[in-house]
This record gives C-alpha cells, structure tokens and sequence, in this order.
C-alpha cells in the first residue's frame, strides 16, 4: 500500500463514485468479485447478479471517466468450462460456459463470472472502451494456502467433475497478477480478446487430495472418485494463447 500514489474508495453500484475513481486514469483493472463468506457455499444466485451489475458499471464509468478508456478484466476459467457437451473438445478462449447448464446445476459463482464478462464485452462495444480479459483458474498462493478457503468453496463447487473431466486447473496469484500487467502492456501491440491463465492441471487423484489439504476442504474433489492414484487425468484445456503473449512480448514499463 506505501506504494500507491493514492487510493480512492468507490461503491461497485454507484456509478458517479466509480467516474470519480476512474477519472484520468490510463488503464482500468477490474479484479473485484463478489463473494458472501457466511453463505454456504460463499456464493449465491444474487452475489452472480451484483457481479454481472458491477461490471456494467465499471465499463460504463471507464467508458464516461477514464483519460484512455482501457480495462484490463478479470474474470474466470468457469466462464468457459462449463457446458454439457465438451468433454472431448479443446477448451480455449472461444469457448463459453452455457447460462443454462450453470443454473441448473446451481453453479452460481460460474454463472456470475460467465455473465459479467458477456455484459462487459456488451458494454464495451457501446462505451468504445478497449477490454481485454484474463481467466484464472482457481487461485492459489504457495505462501499461504490455508488462507483461501472462503475464496476457494465457490471456485470448487462441482470440483470433482471439474477434477474428473480434467478441467481442474490451478494458478499462482502472483503469476496472474504479472498477467494482467503483460496484457495490459502489450495492448498497443496485438494483445486482444480473453486470456486464459493458469499454470497447470490437477490431473492425478494424489494432487486432488493434497490441495484438499492445503485448504482444509477434505472429500470435496475426491469423494466418489474411484480413479487410481496413479492414472493421469487428460485435460483438453489451453492457455497457449496467453503463452505466446508473454513469451513473445517484449516487457516494458507500464509508465512507457
């Protein structure tokens, strides 16, 4: 925080204090999300509206107020992974995570993530903001992995499928916050569109078991489970378009 040149507070629903916020800003990043810790799963049906309103504001306000009207958005790997028929396809950044599948499957936090990006890329469009997106998968930080489990519980819901179907991947925050900045560098140079992040999938049942731990949520992936410790989960996920950026982009200042 000693860093900061200044820190400025802004209610998520009041647009007038978000234009306040963003005014004179170069770049806008969006990383907040709406988690309700005394719910039972952290996450529910109205927390997947406020963060689908949130994001409307926030295109809006950096549409009205912001010096260049650029935003850098997190959203999720839920918002793609998340249909009834891609078991067997490559799921990329062109892919979505279908409204209904996640309603009826009580998948709010997916449904939440999913329709916030869709009304962020909407409002884009009419606001002429540049938008990029990054799509983390569930993070988690090597130092303290006990500390997420209030942030992990509505990632996680649905987890053994998400482990089963290879669709379980991982991602180190301090890797996904350096992300969002190579993105946002390499905006004036190609870089467009969503970007999924993560670093790798949990593809044996041992690996499961022993992230259950680190969080402290024993049974909540590996319940029911009957693969062989040993056998190798096969994923058809892919972040190689993120790669290519950052192995393939020149780092600059953020101040260049």
């Amino acid at each position: 925080m000693n860093k900061l040149e200044s820190v400025v507070v802004a209610k998520m629903k009041d647009l007038d204090s978000l234009c306040d916020a963003f005014s004179g800003c170069h770049a806008v990043f969006h990383t907040s999300s709406f988690i309700d810790p005394h719910g039972i799963s952290g996450y529910s049906e109205q927390m997947a509206f406020l963060e689908t309103e949130g994001a409307r504001n926030v295109i809006e306000a950096c549409g009205r107020a912001a010096y260049r009207r650029r935003c850098i958005f997190t959203s999720s790997l839920l918002a793609s992974i998340w249909t009834s028929s891609n078991v067997d396809s490559v799921i990329d950044e062109s892919c979505w995570s279908s409204e209904e599948f996640c309603r009826e499957n009580k998948l709010w936090h997916a449904l939440g993530k999913m329709r916030a990006e869709k009304i962020a890329w909407r409002k884009s469009k009419e606001m002429k903001v540049k938008l990029v997106t990054v799509c983390p998968g569930l993070l988690i930080d090597s130092s303290s992995p006990h500390d997420h489990k209030e942030t992990s519980v509505p990632y996680l819901k649905g987890g053994s499928i998400m482990l089963r179907q290879g669709l379980l991947a991982l991602a180190d925050v301090g890797k996904v916050a350096e992300a969002h900045v190579r993105v946002y560098e390499a905006m004036d140079n190609g870089a467009y569109g969503r970007y999924l992040c993560f670093e790798r999938v949990v593809q044996r049942l041992d690996e499961a078991i022993q992230l259950e731990n680190e969080l402290k949520i024993q049974g909540l992936l590996s319940a029911g489970t009957s693969r062989i410790i040993s056998e190798e989960i096969q994923s058809n996920l892919s972040n190689s378009k993120l790669n290519r950026l950052l192995f393939a982009a020149p780092h600059m200042s953020c101040n260049q």
